[in-house]
């Protein structure tokens, strides 16, 4: 069983707020003369072919950069985060580069309005330091847990000078534009609006947190799939809304889960007071489909979901549209 999220001092529990398939990009670097700035989101982890060259030499599944041979200067990358928030944690992954490697790495946040263009974040002077100078190790993850609360939506990876990073993991919780909030039909389980996993039975396969991910999953990896049972019990996965609000159209989808599906699945809220309510009774499943059921009004609003799927199996999204009070 997974521990609860909240206070766990294992960050990287915590969705990856900058990874690609949120919505993340890589919007500038100053020198990418080896290797792509934009490897550093890419899910999953580096890969690495010995004695593989492009005309660029070795090809390193990361981000790289000349050799400043005693030049002055460091080498920054920016990255907007897909889902903008609080950041709990950040991993430094140097994977497969040993012999060039940077000895330390610094990285800095802003959190920033509309949509300038990368150039002008670039020469912006006014990043807060979330991690100082700091040295890190060649082929190594190198966490660095973060203490800051407040919301950022660029962050940026500065190499002291130059060398290769594979990725870079910005584990956080999701913060919404308030300015935004309200204007149209809201998602109280999205992840870019604030919603976020506390617990769950079994992450076997894949992590809980891809259910409340944006879009439509695009493969069974996608989602999170549980082990097959061999006891009497089923799996469950405990959500904390975006805010506490009224629940009125619910969406499991298993689009993808073929033979491996759950059979059933039932949503049962909390209200502020602590009172469980059931917003969806036990109901039967399909594979690779996307179900959406109204959800019986509420008197009281809730602030968290428990999904309970039966017995086991995989689901790609999860959706619970409503709005907040109540």
């Amino acid at each position: 069983m997974v521990n609860e999220l909240i206070g766990d001092e294992d960050f990287t529990l915590f969705p990856d707020l900058a990874v690609r398939p949120l919505g993340g990009s890589v919007i500038w670097a100053n020198d990418e003369s080896f290797a792509e700035k934009e490897n550093l989101i890419n899910p999953g982890p580096s890969e690495y072919q010995p004695s593989t060259f492009g005309h660029k030499g070795q090809i390193y599944d990361g981000w790289e950069t000349r050799r400043h041979r005693g030049e002055p200067g460091d080498d920054s990358a920016i990255v907007r985060l897909g889902v903008p928030g609080v950041i709990r944690g950040i991993v430094v992954d140097t994977a497969w580069f040993t012999g060039n490697y940077p000895p330390a790495v610094s990285v800095s946040a802003l959190e920033i309005a509309g949509y300038p263009p990368a150039e002008s974040i670039a020469e912006r002077t006014d990043w807060v330091s979330l991690i100082d100078r700091a040295q890190v190790k060649g082929d190594s993850r190198n966490p660095f847990p973060i203490t800051d609360e407040n919301r950022w939506t660029h962050v940026k990876l500065t190499m002291h000078p130059d060398g290769g990073v594979a990725r870079l993991r910005v584990h956080g919780e999701g913060r919404p534009d308030r300015e935004l909030l309200g204007l149209g039909p809201l998602d109280l389980a999205a992840l870019e609006n604030g919603a976020l996993v506390l617990d769950c039975s079994n992450r076997f396969y894949s992590s809980p947190n891809q259910l409340l991910y944006p879009g439509l999953a695009r493969k069974m990896g996608d989602g999170w799939e549980t082990a097959r049972r061999r006891d009497d019990g089923n799996d469950w996965v405990r959500i904390r809304l975006a805010g506490p609000g009224l629940v009125r159209l619910a969406e499991i989808d298993t689009s993808y889960f073929l033979g491996n599906s759950p059979g059933s699945a039932r949503l049962t809220g909390r209200t502020t007071d602590g009172t469980e309510v059931e917003l969806l009774p036990r109901t039967p499943l399909l594979p690779d489909t996307r179900h959406r059921f109204a959800v019986t009004p509420m008197a009281a609003s809730v602030e968290e979901v428990r999904l309970d799927v039966y017995p086991d199996g995989g689901l790609a999204r999860l959706r619970l549209f409503g709005e907040f009070g109540g």
